[in-house]
């Protein structure tokens, strides 16, 4: 394998900022979960942008000094990470304990995972 022939970090001075692409709602997702991440979708860009900026530095500031440290923002992301973990783990529970006894069986996990094609 080749080495990549390009490389852009993300968020530094003189580099592409971030745009509202089709990935912006995984990031409003990530930084403020789901169901706060909803009341961004019927904003404009520009206003979803200001407002989540906003929120964001509330949240990861944790001094309140309206600057982020780099020791705030891996704090900030394994929270988020953890987070989305429990929350990813709750919902592939439902749907792979058929029975809903509490325990995932192999038969169970078979059948949701591949379903039909058993």
């Amino acid at each position: 394998l080749g080495k990549p022939t390009a490389w852009q970090e993300r968020g530094r001075p003189g580099t592409a900022q971030h745009e509202d692409r089709s990935g912006f709602q995984f990031d409003h997702e990530a930084f403020l979960g789901k169901e706060e991440a909803r009341s961004f979708d019927q904003l404009s860009p520009d206003d979803s942008r200001d407002r989540l900026g906003g929120k964001i530095v509330d949240r990861i500031d944790d001094d309140q000094d309206g600057y982020i440290t780099t020791e705030e923002l891996k704090t900030w992301i394994k929270r988020v990470q953890k987070r989305y973990i429990y929350e990813n783990v709750a919902k592939v529970w439902k749907d792979y304990d058929l029975n809903k006894d509490n325990k995932i069986a192999w038969e169970e996990y078979k059948q949701a995972t591949y379903g039909y094609y058993l």
